[in-house]
C-alpha cells in the first residue's frame, strides 16, 4: 500500500506535535481554590483513591482516542492506495464487409448486414468497416471499433437494402462507371480500405459477398486483385448466394470465385438463402481471433477502510471515555 499525498502526513503530524507543544508550555490559569478543613482525611479514604486512579484511566483513554483519531483521519486524507499494472489484450482483427450491391445480391447483403447489426455489441477491440460496390465502389465507412456508429449505419444499410423500391440514396457512386457488378475492382477497393499498421500486425478478412456474375469491363481482373489481396495478408471469405451448380457440374463463376477466396487462405460458401450467414460469420470471427497485448495500464484502488474503521473506533472509545469522566 502507498500513500499518493505522502506529504500530507507529514504536515499533519508536524501540527499535531506543535500543537501538544503548546497545550504543554502554556500556562495555566489558576483555579478558584476552596479550603476544606481536615481534607487529607477524605483523600485518604480506599474509595476515594478507587474514583480517583479511574478517572485517571479514562482521561488517558480520551487523550489517547483523540491521538488514534487524529492520526488515523490524517491517513485517510493521505490517501491510502493499492498500486497494480496490468498489461490489457485486445482482439487484432479488422473485418470489411464488401458487398456486391447489383440486384441479384441485395436480398443476401440485407442478411448479412442484419447479423453483423446483431453481433456488434459483442466486439470487443475488433474493427469493422463496410464498403459496397457495382460499377464502382463506395466507402460507407472506415474500419472502426466505435460500435455505436458501426450499428447505426448498419441498420441504415439494411433498412436500404430491404427497401429497394424507395430511396436509392445509400447507393449512390456505386453506378458511376459502365457495366455492373465489376467483381474485381470491388474486391480492391476493399483491399485498400485497411490502413498500414506499421509494426503491429492484426488480423484481415473480407467478407465478399458476390454472384461474380461479371457484366463489363473492369480494370482489374478478379485473380489480379486476388493477389493484391494475398500480397497484404487479407483473407477473403466469399459468399455466393446464386450458386446453383453441383459438384459434378459447377459453374465457371462459382468455381472462380472459389478459386480466388481459397488463394488468400479464406474460404468460399455456395448459399442458396441468408439463412446460413449467421453461421458463416462466427466461423470468420472464430478462426481469426487473436490477441494482441497492450501498453501497460498502471491503476491505483483506494483503500481506506482501516484508516477510517480506526478513526471510528477511536472516536466511539472517545465518547465512552468522556460520558465516565462526566459521571
Amino acid at each position: 500500500m502507498a500513500l499518493k499525498y505522502w506529504w500530507m502526513l507529514l504536515v499533519g503530524a508536524a501540527a499535531i506535535v506543535a500543537v501538544l507543544v503548546w497545550i504543554w508550555r502554556r500556562p495555566g490559569r489558576p483555579a478558584p481554590q476552596t479550603f476544606v478543613a481536615h481534607a487529607d482525611r477524605l483523600t485518604a479514604l480506599p474509595s476515594y483513591q478507587k474514583a480517583m486512579a479511574r478517572q485517571k484511566r479514562w482521561l488517558a483513554v480520551a487523550v489517547i482516542s483523540v491521538l488514534v483519531l487524529a492520526a488515523s483521519l490524517l491517513l485517510a486524507a493521505s490517501r491510502p492506495v493499492k498500486e497494480s499494472t496490468s498489461i490489457p489484450e485486445h482482439l487484432n482483427r479488422d473485418i470489411m464487409l464488401c458487398l456486391d450491391v447489383s440486384g441479384s445480391m441485395i436480398d443476401t447483403d440485407e442478411a448479412i448486414v442484419g447479423v453483423f447489426a446483431q453481433m456488434v455489441t459483442a466486439f470487443k477491440g475488433e474493427r469493422i468497416g463496410l464498403t459496397i460496390f457495382d460499377s464502382s465502389a463506395v466507402q460507407v465507412f472506415p474500419l472502426t471499433d466505435d460500435y455505436e456508429f458501426v450499428a447505426e449505419q448498419l441498420t441504415i444499410a439494411k433498412e436500404a437494402m430491404g427497401h429497394m423500391g424507395g430511396d436509392f440514396s445509400f447507393f449512390d457512386g456505386t453506378y458511376e462507371a459502365t457495366g455492373s457488378s465489376l467483381i474485381g475492382d470491388g474486391l480492391l477497393s476493399c483491399v485498400n480500405g485497411f490502413t498500414d499498421e506499421g509494426a503491429t500486425k492484426r488480423s484481415r478478412s473480407i467478407i465478399f459477398a458476390t454472384d461474380n456474375m461479371l457484366a463489363g469491363k473492369p480494370i482489374f481482373k478478379l485473380s489480379e486483385a486476388t493477389t493484391l489481396a494475398k500480397n497484404a495478408q487479407v483473407r477473403v471469405y466469399a459468399l455466393n448466394p446464386n450458386d446453383y451448380g453441383s459438384q459434378q457440374y459447377p459453374m465457371d463463376e462459382a468455381l472462380e470465385l472459389k478459386n480466388a477466396a481459397t488463394t488468400t487462405g479464406g474460404l468460399y460458401y455456395a448459399l442458396d438463402s441468408g439463412a446460413a450467414v449467421p453461421s458463416i460469420v462466427q466461423k470468420v470471427q472464430a478462426t481469426e481471433a487473436a490477441k494482441l497485448k497492450g501498453a501497460p495500464v498502471k491503476s491505483l484502488a483506494d483503500q481506506p477502510a482501516v484508516p477510517l474503521g480506526v478513526a471510528l473506533l477511536a472516536l466511539l472509545g472517545l465518547g465512552a471515555a468522556l460520558g465516565k469522566v462526566r459521571q
